[in-house]
């Protein structure tokens, strides 16, 4: 039973036939984990939290940076300094005291990665660097969790919704990370603000459509946005025999980091 306060709060979903009261308790019972709590984390955790998500997770291992404020709304100035992972907690919990937020202030790695996404329904990747993103990837393959990824840069984005074996997953549309200094980073290269919130919102309703179980999921198929021209466009995908995560014969049985791969050092905790 939802408490007077609840019915006032989450009103204007709860008369939509496809959510209801039942859509409602899904929501309050999902587990949901973000890595990342930066240009697309923060849209996407304030939605999510304002939804009703019973507990989310975020991973980050950075501190709040006065560059990151023209993308990253879930920060403010006197933010500055100080973990995003309290940063997010602070203001998701401020924003619904209903959310349970777990603040995961680490790195992900090979060796902590499965033990953080064990408890949790989904992951959403937020993640703004290759190494992060083909192991978040492999260890949702792995461990079956469904994956909500988004990537941005300059005015353009995507996303893609990941059902491990039943659904496309990164590594079946991009078998390898790029050599070093192929693909800038949005540090090199820029990404308007707006276009972070963009994909962020996406990854949320993703998310809630997938809790629900209603509409149509960007599975199999990834949505471009180029927000010079304000235009969306899908571009179909399929699941790769030959991946080698997901495929018939897999060669990648464990996790292993990309570091090295990419031509990127970690920066020390």
């Amino acid at each position: 039973m939802l408490r007077d306060e609840q019915i006032e709060r989450y009103s204007r979903q709860l008369i939509l036939s496809q959510v209801g009261g039942k859509g409602q308790e899904k929501l309050f019972q999902a587990k949901v984990l973000l890595i990342g709590a930066g240009g697309l984390g923060s849209p996407c955790a304030y939605y999510l939290a304002a939804a009703g998500i019973g507990k989310l997770g975020i991973v980050d291992s950075d501190k709040v940076e006065l560059n990151n404020l023209q993308r990253q709304i879930l920060h403010s100035t006197p933010d500055v300094g100080r973990p995003k992972v309290i940063s997010a907690q602070e203001k998701l919990q401020n924003l619904n005291p209903d959310v349970e937020v777990v603040p995961y202030e680490v790195r992900l790695t090979s060796q902590n990665i499965m033990e953080i996404i064990k408890d949790y329904d989904v992951v959403v990747d937020g993640s703004d660097n290759f190494p992060t993103r083909y192991l978040v990837n492999d260890a949702c393959v792995l461990s079956r969790k469904p994956l909500f990824h988004a990537g941005i840069l300059r005015f353009n984005g995507q996303a893609m919704t990941i059902i491990p074996f039943q659904t496309a997953c990164y590594r079946c549309v991009f078998p390898e990370p790029p050599p070093p200094g192929l693909v800038p980073s949005c540090q090199e290269a820029g990404i308007l603000g707006v276009v972070a919130g963009m994909l962020g919102l996406v990854q949320a309703g993703e998310v809630i459509k997938y809790i629900l179980g209603v509409g149509e999921l960007l599975t199999d198929k990834i949505l471009l946005f180029d927000a010079l021209t304000t235009t969306f466009r899908k571009v179909k995908t399929h699941r790769n025999p030959e991946c080698p995560i997901c495929g018939e014969n897999p060669t990648i049985k464990e996790l292993i980091d990309y570091e090295e791969f990419c031509g990127l050092r970690r920066r020390e905790e």
